[in-house]
């Protein structure tokens, strides 16, 4: 009933996964929501832990492209300075930013992962577009009002995933 919801993988934070771990599963690009995954929602300027993640990427030639349901000029404000291309109005849970990722940068889904925090919009998302995906935990505790509704939901998605699939624990890295 809510598999569509199930992550591949739940790793604590962005900043654990490398490209290394990547590469073993066969990922060539990330694909990743702004608010509370890269970025706290209320911070838009990223920490130095985030420019470490995002060197280590270009380092080894994982793009790293943001799929978000904000507007242009709001991810604009938060990654021109990071040097990320974006996909905005992506639309997730549907799978129209993932299928204009495919697209732009001609990589197969297999080829992909999402990370996100949210399941209702993130991992829904990207699961159905056939993209495997890694749920993190929030940046900060708190949501803009918008997501405060969905946050709600997903505690009682993942109290039933976590019953059905007693495999899905948080981990380190995707390599735990």
């Amino acid at each position: 009933m809510f598999n569509q919801y199930k992550p591949t993988w739940m790793v604590d934070k962005i900043y654990n996964i490398t490209p290394a771990q990547l590469k073993s599963k066969g990922i060539d690009a990330v694909l990743t929501d702004l608010d509370n995954t890269l970025i706290a929602w209320n911070n838009p300027d990223g920490t130095p832990e985030l420019l470490e993640w995002i060197k280590s990427m270009k380092e080894a030639n994982i793009p790293v492209i943001v799929v978000s349901n904000n507007k242009a000029s709001r991810i604009e404000r938060a990654v021109n300075s990071l040097g990320l291309d974006y996909v905005s109005r992506a639309m997730k849970p549907f799978n129209k930013g993932f299928k204009e990722v495919e697209r732009r940068y001609k990589l197969p889904n297999k080829h992909l992962v999402m990370i996100g925090d949210q399941l209702m919009t993130d991992i829904k998302g990207a699961n159905s577009a056939g993209i495997r995906t890694i749920l993190v935990k929030p940046i900060v505790e708190t949501d803009a009002w918008n997501t405060q509704f969905n946050r709600a939901m997903e505690k009682k998605i993942m109290s039933y995933l976590v019953k059905k699939h007693p495999d899905m624990k948080w981990r380190t890295s995707l390599n735990d």
